[in-house]
Parts: C-alpha cells; sequence; structure tokens
C-alpha cells in the first residue's frame, strides 16, 4: 500500500500508518531497537497489541526494512537515538530472506511467461485452424 492511499485495508494497516506518522524511525524505515513494540505499548496505551503485532510483522517483512537491516549497523528506539547494533547473523539473516523472496518472484514471472507464451501459442493455433475449415 502507498502512503498516498487515504482508507487503509485493514486495522493493522492503520496502525502501521499510525506509526509512520508518529515515530520517524517508521517513517525513514531504520533498523529497530529489539522489543521496540513493548516502547509503542507503553506510549500508546490504546493500540490493540494483535493488530500492532500484525502491523510491525507488516513492517519488518517489508523489503526496504530488510534492505535497511543489511545495510544498518545501528539499531534505533522510537526517538531516534541509538541503541544497539545489527549483528553480523542479523544483516545475513535480512539477506537471505530478501535472496528467497526475489527468487521465488523470479519463479512467479518464469511460469507466469511461459503461460502467456503456452496461451499464445494455443491462440495461434486455433486461428489456423479456423482458417483451414474456413478456406474449404
Amino acid at each position: 500500500m502507498s502512503g498516498s492511499d487515504s482508507k487503509p485495508r485493514d486495522p493493522h494497516h492503520a496502525v502501521l500508518i499510525s506509526l509512520r506518522s508518529t515515530f520517524p524511525v517508521f517513517q525513514e524505515c531504520r533498523p529497530l531497537a529489539i522489543g521496540i513494540h513493548k516502547t509503542v505499548l507503553e506510549r500508546i496505551p490504546g493500540i490493540n497489541p494483535q493488530q500492532l503485532r500484525l502491523a510491525m510483522r507488516m513492517h519488518t517483512a517489508s523489503a526496504r526494512y530488510l534492505k535497511a537491516l543489511t545495510n544498518g549497523e545501528t539499531r534505533f528506539d522510537l526517538d531516534g537515538n541509538v541503541v544497539g547494533t545489527v549483528t553480523a547473523e542479523q544483516k545475513e539473516q535480512a539477506l537471505n530472506t530478501l535472496r528467497e523472496r526475489f527468487r521465488k518472484g523470479a519463479e512467479r514471472h518464469k511460469v507466469r511467461l511461459l503461460a502467456q507464451q503456452q496461451e499464445q501459442l494455443r491462440q495461434e493455433k486455433l486461428i489456423r485452424l479456423a482458417e483451414k475449415f474456413n478456406a474449404q
């Protein structure tokens, strides 16, 4: 969903939009402090924990966040203060997730192209067959 969408599709989308507008670390997609969801719950007491969990999962699973994690050295709290480091293992896990996601996307694209080619061949055969019968 782009930032220009006026209506979120699900409640957790609304939570994510709220997090992005309230805390620059979400908008800037910086590597977040481990356990930052606890701080969010303290700062926004009325927030639904389940929706927050889904919004956090959506944010941290995004390609943009994973790329930030692979390139980042430090983790940030809600105020943008440095509170930790991104470990080599965390960077590697993020990189592997991105690689796998892109690999699967490429496979799906290849399957779609093959299906389109097969459909095009089928249509061409039908046209030739129709021309053959129309010629008789």
